[in-house]
């Protein structure tokens, strides 16, 4: 599930310079050494009803948890003994600071969490009617805090050096964090693990042609693309597996990964393509599997996998997940995963 800028309030951070406005200092620095895999998005508040099976109108008690695709990301490689860190930013109230501490917590730096004065952290009612694919309510109006990102809360160093980036297709449905995010790609150069979620959700674009142009101008600028047949759709104009996967190989990526669901996971490189079987399991919610999935996905790639062992190792993630409540907090652990398989 869930991920202004006034870099003169309390409380906001200036964590770097715009390179389109400043030469680039500091490069190199112990902090960005640390950092294996650093993601940029949607950050906010989740909670998740007590009762299931029954419509929103009927739930009576909710349980708090933290979440946001990029942040579940991070939490899920932090689970598997990565140092992460998440890019976003939060309101200045009380769920804001339940953030950061919650990403302490995980092990994950809350560093690069800034703070937009004037917004409030975002927060989200899930229906768990159906369980395994449970509507959500987005409470992210005029504008969510994380898509307040500019360059002025980026660190462009860590952004060039870090191991791993890992950017979302909700990053760029609106400014700045469009133009922000289109930034970073460019700063990072297409170099080895940078990876796009393609993470379409239509409540967050006027219509499929507008986030086709964006997430796919992201695509020239990746060299890893993750996402299932509808995103993978909306990226490239067609939900065939195999041919989404041409289409993106064609334009220079090193690895399409596209989920089919029951059918499994179509693992794509330039030298071949396999799928994948699924794992099986009883689906408690269907929520925060693909965050789980991705921070396998990120700590497969940064141990040097080939990618019919990372897919493997990302599905038994993603059904772990799914067969609990809640996203962050349902992240799996090394032990589990092997277990597992």
């Amino acid at each position: 599930m869930t991920g202004s800028t006034d870099t003169g309030s309390a409380g906001v951070k200036q964590t770097g310079t715009d390179p389109a406005d400043a030469k680039q200092t500091d490069t190199g620095s112990a902090v960005t050494r640390r950092i294996e895999a650093l993601t940029v998005g949607r950050v906010g508040v989740d909670l998740y009803p007590q009762q299931s099976g029954v419509p929103l109108a009927e739930v009576t008690t909710f349980a708090k948890s933290l979440g946001g695709t990029a942040t579940n990301v991070a939490v899920a490689a932090a689970r598997l003994g990565r140092r992460s860190a998440v890019l976003t930013k939060v309101g200045a109230d009380g769920f804001g600071d339940y953030v950061r501490q919650a990403l302490s917590g995980f092990g994950v730096s809350p560093d690069h969490v800034g703070t937009s004065p004037e917004l409030h952290t975002p927060a989200v009612f899930c229906e768990l009617n159906p369980p395994a694919d449970p509507p959500l309510l987005f409470y992210r109006d005029p504008i969510a805090p994380d898509l307040t990102l500019t360059g002025a809360d980026v660190p462009w160093d860590l952004v060039r050096e870090v191991p791993l980036l890992w950017v979302t297709g909700t990053g760029v449905s609106a400014e700045p964090a469009r133009a922000t995010q289109r930034k970073i790609l460019e700063a990072r150069g297409r170099r080895e693990h940078t990876v796009v979620d393609l993470d379409y959700r239509p409540m967050f674009w006027p219509d499929t042609e507008a986030a086709r142009a964006e997430i796919g101008w992201m695509l020239d600028h990746v060299s890893v693309a993750v996402g299932n047949r509808t995103e993978v759709e909306v990226a490239v104009g067609t939900a065939d597996p195999d041919e989404a996967a041409d289409r993106m190989l064609a334009r220079g990526l090193r690895l399409a990964v596209i989920k089919k669901g029951a059918d499994g996971v179509l693992i794509a490189t330039p030298e071949g393509r396999r799928t994948v079987p699924p794992q099986r399991v009883e689906v408690v919610c269907g929520l925060g599997a693909g965050d789980g999935f991705g921070g396998a996905l990120v700590h497969g790639l940064l141990s040097g996998w080939d990618p019919v062992r990372i897919a493997e190792y990302a599905n038994a993630a993603g059904a772990i997940v799914a067969a609990r409540l809640a996203c962050a907090d349902a992240m799996p652990t090394v032990a589990e995963i092997e277990e597992l398989l």
